[in-house]
């Protein structure tokens, strides 16, 4: 697509318009409200409920404008929630960092091993991974953490926390399975540190993204959200019972949070905290399960944490 053919979907599309302008943070003089409302329109086809939430999703934009505990921001902090679950749980389950760095001019890759990881602190994608230094494209890795480095990804979609984590860069150690040319992503959603169901993400590199739900016992969900699931048998984990186990000791009194692991040579690594899966816009199918897991967040949790802070 040329400049000027995206130039016009821009002028002709309000969603795509919408999007691009978010993006780079030109909407910054909307308040956070008003953002999400216009968003949900755009993106889901109906208006935001704020002041009775039921759906999954309606919850989710609600918990961005008021569960705002501040230390929801070192925990989606790449370098920062690596400590805390050492302190947590044990750093066996962290993977290695092997340096932090303000600026990307200031890695020595000479001193890097031959595969790592490299990246932002602070935001979704900004990401590249080196499998051979000796082919590993440095400019083309400079240019995309440099532009991730530039942008606040609180502006995309308002996920609050994001906007007071420092921007910086991490080096992460290589992760491979020895039986797996892809790793698996296996997501615990937990609702008040207690853990109700699982997806998975796989087949990002082949035909597309599939996402598949299970219940704690393994056994299929019958719904999809947004991505197709996967016709492929995903083999339950070995450490499925350990994984949920540390998910609900690490999300305590959070109204809902998803701790994401991998399961690498039979051990189990921790991924990230996400508090805000698809930013609270992907559609369920069949529609119904949007309000049943809905139902499963307990807004009265935030609501009581501010009664008794006034």
């Amino acid at each position: 697509m040329s400049k000027i053919e995206r130039i016009i979907n821009l002028v002709k599309d309000p969603a795509i318009s919408f999007r691009y302008f978010s993006r780079i943070g030109f909407l910054g003089w909307m308040s956070d409200e008003k953002f999400l409302k216009k968003e949900y329109y755009i993106k889901m086809g109906k208006k935001l409920d704020l002041n009775n939430p039921k759906t999954f999703n309606e919850k989710i934009q609600w918990l961005k404008l008021n569960d705002r505990n501040s230390f929801y921001a070192k925990l989606v902090d790449k370098y920062e929630v690596k400590e805390i679950v050492s302190k947590t749980i044990g750093k066996d389950y962290v993977i290695p960092a092997l340096g932090v760095f303000e600026k990307f001019d200031n890695i020595s890759f000479d001193k890097l091993p031959n595969q790592f990881a490299i990246k932002c602190t602070h935001d979704s994608g900004g990401i590249a991974i080196c499998k051979d230094k000796s082919s590993f494209d440095i400019k083309s890795a400079r240019k995309k953490i440099n532009k991730s480095l530039r942008r606040n990804y609180y502006y995309v979609h308002r996920e609050w926390p994001y906007k007071y984590v420092k921007p910086r860069i991490i080096i992460e150690k290589y992760m491979k399975d020895d039986d797996n040319d892809e790793l698996v992503d296996y997501k615990v959603m937990c609702f008040g540190g207690q853990a109700k169901m699982i997806f998975t993400c796989t087949e990002r590199f082949g035909d597309g993204l599939k996402v598949t739900f299970f219940d704690l016992s393994w056994n299929k969900l019958p719904f999809t959200r947004h991505y197709p699931p996967s016709e492929k048998e995903i083999k339950k984990p070995k450490n499925l019972k350990k994984m949920i186990e540390l998910s609900e000791k690490m999300s305590q009194n959070i109204p809902f949070v998803r701790i994401d692991w991998y399961e690498i040579n039979d051990k189990l690594y921790f991924g990230e905290y996400t508090f805000y899966p698809g930013s609270g816009l992907e559609e369920f199918s069949p529609g119904s399960w949007d309000k049943k897991i809905g139902d499963l967040i307990d807004l009265d949790l935030v609501k009581k944490e501010k009664r008794s802070q006034s």
